[in-house]
């Protein structure tokens, strides 16, 4: 007995689709109208402030207008915000490319909204179309070689992924995770463009560039950022044998190595303070069993371990944080180095450490901030599950201990070291930009752990490992991806082999005839 047959306008439609409709295409507008549903209808999905929006907001000339904003702070998102009209005399209290961004946003609302009143989502519909394009050349990297059906495969699960509400709702946010999203979406799809060799070099080299500079000055944490690409990257410079494109390659790792030192160098004193502080609270007093020999170690006197666990922004403490005395017989008896050195000798103490860290290293959206304005009559502190199954699974199912990072690390390294032997082998540059990649992937989330447990301590750790959960998602997308395309291994080709399959390859029957059986 046969099938029956496919409607002529149900074959037109699979047709074009498969024509027309390329696994980027369908990815970037999966993304686009998921992202739409949820940012712009309402009930409208953000992020509530957790007090760090200060830093960032008066430089750019906005202020919190809402009389009753403090309120609000945790339990629900802010949308509208206001417009310094005349002399802002707030100076900037962080350097970062975020303000770009923000400047930007604010311009645009400025011209098609309202001088005085900024609503955050001009600033989450550029975002929008910004991860959008990148989402595009993710997917159009990842896919480029496959078979339109092997490609559709990716790109649903690249949807379920990226477009999870746990990432987008930064969009309307003055967090800059969304600048680190967006920015290492692209610099992923880049460098894998180099790969495929899908466009020109130096468009991708200037798009690489352009994406690292931004993640690399948005936080700064992500200061090592530049040194792990300025590394990584050393591949690029075999890339191409010819002196222009080996000179600008050069220049732009010796210029992200220089912005990740500047970015480290040019955190605000009392920003500092504030890691500095919870490095010591929360980090080495707090996973040590002797607190006073933990301080003698940096030479310090005993009695701060009655600091031990506490934050910060306290609201009663046993010493003033900010004070002068804590200035000379605290913050300036250690630092990054003298820590790292310290859980260098006590290796037990960093396993602990890195363990707490592995628990919060699958969470998305941390769990503190509430998603929903006021206005909608949610309850404080309440999340959008809208799109989230995603963040949800993987935070439940992942493990939470560093060996099992550790173990992924390796795995996914071992996957693709026997295809980047065999391209060394053969002298193919080209290929052993994988490798790169992925390395180079691991090494930045792996970067954003360790710093924020040696700069920070335990202190926020949901939000401070961002870009470990991205690198790690991004990571693991391209595995998933070849292990689906069969592309783990080498496989030498030529530059033709690297356009995208004969369209309606997927579907060669309803192409050129009715299905039957």
């Amino acid at each position: 007995m046969g099938f029956p047959r496919i409607p002529s306008g149900l074959q037109r439609a699979a047709i074009f689709a498969a024509r027309f409709v390329s696994p980027a295409v369908l990815a970037a507008s999966g993304v686009l109208i998921i992202t739409v549903l949820a940012l712009f209808v309402p009930p409208f999905v953000g992020m509530a402030d957790n007090g760090d929006y200060y830093r960032i907001l008066y430089g750019n000339g906005i202020y919190f207008s809402q009389p009753d904003y403090d309120s609000q702070y945790l339990g629900h998102f802010v949308r509208e915000y206001g417009i310094f009209q005349y002399f802002n005399e707030h100076q900037t209290l962080l350097y970062s490319s975020q303000s770009l961004f923000i400047r930007l946003a604010l311009a645009v609302n400025k011209l098609v909204y309202s001088t005085t009143v900024f609503d955050i989502r001009i600033q989450a519909a550029l975002l929008t179309l910004m991860y959008t394009a990148a989402i595009y050349l993710l997917v159009e990297g990842i896919t480029c070689r496959m078979s339109r059906l092997k490609g559709y495969a990716v790109a649903a699960i690249t949807v379920f992924m990226f477009a999870d509400t746990a990432y987008t709702a930064y969009f309307n946010s003055f967090f800059g995770e969304s600048i680190v999203l967006i920015t290492m979406v692209f610099l992923v799809a880049s460098w894998l463009l180099f790969y495929r060799k899908r466009y020109n070099d130096y468009f991708l080299l200037s798009l690489f560039t352009v994406s690292a500079l931004l993640l690399i000055t948005v936080k700064q944490q992500n200061a090592p950022v530049g040194v792990v690409l300025a590394v990584a990257g050393v591949s690029l410079l075999f890339m191409r044998r010819d002196r222009l494109f080996r000179f600008s390659a050069g220049g732009v790792l010796a210029l992200l190595f220089a912005a990740g030192i500047a970015t480290y160098v040019w955190i605000p004193k009392d920003f500092v303070n504030i890691n500095q502080y919870h490095a010591m609270s929360r980090g080495v007093l707090q996973t040590t069993d002797n607190p006073e020999k933990a301080l003698e170690a940096f030479g310090m006197d005993r009695q701060y371990a009655l600091l031990k666990g506490t934050i910060y922004y306290a609201p009663y403490s046993s010493v003033d944080v900010s004070g002068s005395e804590l200035e000379k017989t605290f913050y300036g008896k250690y630092g990054f180095v003298s820590i790292a050195a310290y859980y260098a000798a006590h290796p037990g103490e960093m396993g602990a450490l890195l363990n707490v860290a592995a628990r919060n290293a699958f969470t998305i959206r941390p769990e503190a901030m509430g998603s929903y304005e006021q206005s909608a009559g949610k309850d404080f502190g309440a999340q959008s599950r809208f799109f989230s199954a995603y963040s949800l699974l993987k935070q439940a199912a992942a493990p939470k201990t560093f060996g099992f990072i550790v173990i992924w690390m390796m795995l996914v390294a071992g996957l693709y070291t026997p295809g980047f032997v065999q391209a060394v082998k053969a002298r193919d540059m080209r290929h052993i930009q994988k490798l790169a990649l992925i390395v180079a992937g691991m090494g930045i989330g792996l970067s954003g752990i360790m710093v924020s447990i040696i700069g920070a301590g335990d202190a926020d750790l949901a939000k401070h490992e961002f870009l470990f959960t991205l690198g790690f998602d991004l990571v693991s997308v391209l595995a998933i991806a070849d292990l689906i395309g069969g592309e783990l291994g080498y496989r030498q080709a030529s530059d033709q082999a690297f356009e995208a399959p004969i369209h309606g390859a997927v579907l060669p029957s309803l192409a050129n005839k009715g299905v039957n059986a």
